[in-house]
């Protein structure tokens, strides 16, 4: 039975349930930032105005905008309810135990789920002061069609070389986060199937590499291929 201690969500139960239920969200998002990333791929100004464009139509398109903020607000409750749902587990389980069996009955990943996600919300904080305030709020320049240069502040970004290797060892600390925390979603959620259970498990752990790795690619590409480009 669950435990029935108070706070943003209730009980135990509740906190779990949100802690799937944004972080599945979380997931669809990043698929969607990495789809438009890939543009990157792109040189030259015809990859320029196409990312410009595609900067400009994620900041207008109302649609757009609504979930970009369902976004924010499922990043701040998945940080809660992460917090909560550690401090809870820890409170829980007698230290000594822990100590003996936390390597022989769970994963690296698992084990480190709340640092995971103290680096990963780090990350946002400062790429969202890189990229979203600078778009929004920022004195960017336009390019051809008229659209603020986003494209010039990304490339110029990871013409820096720590700015890069950051990059990447934040992805990498998102893989190892996602690689336990999308498949125990489902199962947090109910979905738990002796027959479909392994499939998930498999799809959500290549997922929790695939996209970190596009993300980590694009990176690379920018720091390797793109440099001067920005000039």
């Amino acid at each position: 039975m669950a435990t029935t201690s108070k706070g943003l969500f209730g009980s135990s139960l509740a906190r779990k349930y949100w802690m799937a239920a944004t972080g599945l969200f979380l997931c669809t998002f990043l698929v969607g930032h990495l789809l438009g990333n890939l543009q990157l791929f792109v040189t030259g100004e015809e990859g320029k105005l196409a990312f410009n464009e595609y900067g400009h139509f994620m900041t207008t398109f109302p649609v757009v905008k609504i979930l970009s903020y369902v976004t924010y607000i499922s990043i701040l409750l998945h940080t809660v309810d992460g917090i909560m749902l550690a401090r809870q587990n820890r409170a829980a389980r007698p230290v000594k135990y822990v100590k003996e069996n936390q390597a022989a009955n769970s994963s690296w990943a698992s084990r480190k789920m709340a640092l995971l996600g103290i680096l990963t919300l780090f990350f946002i904080v400062v790429h969202m002061k890189s990229f979203w305030y600078e778009m929004h709020y920022g004195t960017l320049g336009m390019d051809a069609n008229g659209n603020k240069d986003l494209w010039t502040l990304t490339v110029t970004a990871f013409e820096q070389w720590w700015y890069t290797a950051f990059y990447v060892l934040a992805l990498t600390g998102l893989a190892f986060h996602l690689s336990h925390g999308a498949s125990s979603a489902f199962q947090s959620l109910g979905v738990n199937h002796p027959k479909y259970t392994p499939l998930i498990n498999k799809t959500m752990t290549a997922f929790a590499w695939l996209i970190p790795a596009g993300f980590i690619a694009v990176a690379v590409f920018l720091f390797v291929v793109q440099p001067g480009q920005a000039l």
